[in-house]
């Protein structure tokens, strides 16, 4: 619901640009809100690549103009090389951008409206960063809150899964990253040499994947940034947050499992959003709950927060199985830390055989030889909720992979934290893959997606260290899937399921693998499970979403779709999402964005995988429109990956820039 500024505590005065000016003579731009009062106030900064005067100016007029209106003065920046900042961004959380947050958070700290304690916050990329800075200890910096991120750069981001090749977002994340970076700056702001501006910008900005596929180990490259690998760098209390329809809900359970009495973790139910605007929903009062945070930590209010127990998840209840958002039916609970006190919670075992999940261990074993399909109703890795974007009903994919199903539960379950599957397993290649899924299946068979994970067998010993496999030699691995809440019902069934692929959450191995799974004491399912406990309902509620109005004018609906074609043996996901087009009705600024992606597998031939993708933005201003359009390819043979990326330009209908990208890079263990 929205808030509307003369119901806040304090005016409101927005200033539209300033400059940061940087120690090496390179300059950030901010849009800053400042509350009208008569003395310093404390400080939120949210630091991003996305163009502060138009692209996230509703967003960011919903929240930041609401904190502002409570008291703080909340400045976002744009990262250098983007928006009206100087320079070219060359990569993601480089040591430049690091440094380039410190050194923000020392300049906000000494205006005169700042009373010196300054707190970060963002979300996704603005996630990674607020705890990468964190990590550098800005003497300023008081506390963060980090939405939808990750700790591990490699492990748990949209590059590398389980040391697999994300196809379904590597490549899209790279073209939408290059479109991004390629845009004009603001005329109005920069002045009246802003073209020349964009022209040096188009000229150095590179395509980031070049790099992402340069480094498929987890080396220096990915332990950059990584806060996992050194949680003590850490010395703030950090709100960690997420929604367990993100690829990001991890992050919580490892935070305040790595930082102990400084972090504190909240997953609800939502995609990559907010959680005052999560879908699937309930979504929350997350800036109120934000608001008591901030006070606490940059005012010293003793208000409890901090009292508050370390992890509260959405314990989430059974639902039909659709790839469309809604409200998510379930409940919250919480626990004083993770992993939780003894008692909290209790293992359960289950070993499969014979097509069934039973409680002793059996003997044989399970071959696993999976269509190059299977994977293709996964869903999103990551979405804002968009409809078609959750993972559909997962019979077909069932289907497709080599499954194992309890018995109807005599009573409901609670799962809570992280199921792994334990294999003794034998294949016949050297390079091969293994993707397992955890679903609740109700007795109409309907079969609800709960979690999932992959591994790259070569990376059996660490991501760090690929080693071939041997055919036919047996090798033990677990495969930890992701974190999760969930109640089955009395009736329903835990299925596992075992694939050797999983297109396109995994770029297919060279050639088609058969497993041998070998069953006994090595082979198993572990299910953490959480008695309910009495004092869940006793936990504190977050109230109903609100935000403050944002200056905008639709002029084209967002839209979004998801379809998968066969023909003559050739099978397309194709994704299409438009942003719409708007108008920010006090200056006149038009934008939209539109992006299409496909990925495609002839018949049953992993060498035939190849994704494509088209990102397309435009912001215009009166008297000049301006467009850029990028597109990319990527493909691989036994030994090779190939990319091509094309990045264009316009200014009105003059086409000012093209420029291609070819690489070719060497295949290594992936």
């Amino acid at each position: 619901m929205e808030q509307h500024p003369d119901t806040l505590p304090f005016e409101v005065r927005v200033v539209e640009h300033v400059t940061v000016p940087l120690g090496d003579g390179g300059h950030l731009s901010a849009r800053i809100w400042l509350p009208v009062t008569d003395g310093p106030v404390p400080a939120i900064l949210e630091h991003l690549p996305y163009r502060k005067d138009d692209a996230t100016l509703f967003r960011d007029q919903s929240q930041l103009a609401w904190f502002a209106g409570q008291g703080y003065a909340c400045v976002r920046t744009d990262l250098r090389g983007t928006g009206d900042s100087s320079g070219v961004i060359r990569g993601e959380y480089l040591a430049e951008e690091l440094s380039d947050g410190a050194e923000a958070i020392a300049w906000i700290a000494d205006q005169p409206w700042c009373d010196g304690n300054v707190g970060m916050w963002g979300i996704s990329w603005g996630g990674f960063n607020c705890l990468q800075v964190a990590a550098l200890r800005p003497p300023a910096l008081r506390s963060i809150i980090s939405v939808a991120s990750t700790t591990d750069r490699y492990g748990a981001d949209v590059h590398y899964d389980g040391g697999c090749v994300l196809a379904s977002q590597m490549l899209p994340w790279a073209t939408d990253m290059l479109c991004r970076n390629a845009l004009a700056p603001t005329p109005r702001i920069v002045g009246d040499d802003w073209k020349s501006r964009w022209m040096e910008r188009l000229e150095a900005t590179p395509p980031f994947i070049d790099d992402w596929l340069g480094h498929q180990t987890r080396d220096g490259f990915w332990r950059h940034g990584s806060v996992g690998d050194d949680f003590d760098a850490i010395a703030v209390p950090s709100l960690v947050v997420a929604g367990f329809a993100d690829g990001y809900s991890n992050a919580p359970f490892a935070a305040v499992e790595g930082m102990g009495d400084r972090a504190w973790g909240l997953v609800g139910p939502w995609a990559h959003q907010y959680p005052e605007m999560g879908v699937p929903g309930p979504a929350i009062g997350f800036l109120q709950h934000a608001l008591a945070w901030w006070d606490r930590w940059l005012k010293g209010i003793d208000n409890g927060v901090d009292r508050q127990p370390r992890l509260r998840l959405w314990m989430q209840e059974w639902t039909d199985p659709s790839d469309r958002t809604g409200d998510r039916p379930g409940r919250w609970v919480a626990e004083p830390s993770w992993p939780p006190p003894e008692g909290h919670l209790a293992e359960s075992v289950w070993f499969p055989a014979d097509g069934r999940l039973g409680w002793g261990p059996a003997t044989g074993a399970e071959r696993v030889a999976t269509s190059q399909l299977h994977g293709l109703l996964a869903g999103h890795w990551w979405g804002s909720g968009e409809p078609a974007t959750l993972p559909a009903d997962q019979r077909t994919e069932d289907e497709r992979a080599t499954t194992f199903t309890t018995d109807p539960a005599e009573r409901s379950e609670e799962l809570c934290g992280v199921p792994v599957v334990e294999l003794r397993v034998a294949v016949d290649r050297p390079d091969a893959l293994l993707a397992v899924r955890l679903c609740d299946v109700a007795p109409d068979g309907s079969s609800l997606l709960v979690s999932r994970g992959q591994l790259n067998l070569t990376h059996r010993h660490g991501h760090d260290r690929p080693e071939p496999l041997v055919p036919g030699e047996e090798v033990d691995v677990a495969i930890r899937m992701d974190a999760a809440a969930h109640v089955l019902p009395a009736g329903n069934r835990w299925r596992l399921s075992v694939a050797t692929t999983n297109w396109p959450l995994a770029w297919p191995s060279p050639h088609p693998v058969v497993a041998e799974v070998r069953l006994g004491d090595a082979t198993r399912l572990r299910l953490p499970l959480r008695p309910p406990r009495s004092d869940d309902a006793d936990l504190d509620g977050f109230g109903p979403p609100v935000w403050t109005p944002s200056n905008r004018v639709t002029l084209v609906e967002p839209t979004s779709d998801r379809t998968i074609e066969t023909t003559s043996g050739t099978t397309v996901l194709r994704t299409t999402a438009s942003s719409g087009r708007h108008v920010i009705d006090s200056h006149g600024t038009v934008i939209g964005s539109g992006e299409e992606d496909e990925y495609t597998m002839d018949g049953d031939d992993p060498l035939s995988a190849r994704v494509r993708c088209v990102r397309g933005s435009e912001v215009s201003w009166p008297g000049d429109r301006t467009r850029v359009r990028a597109e990319a390819t990527m493909r691989a043979d036994e030994t090779t990956w190939f990319v091509e990326s094309r990045l264009q330009a316009w200014h009105d209908d003059e086409l000012v820039f093209d420029r291609r990208w070819p690489i070719a890079v060497p295949r290594h263990h992936v």
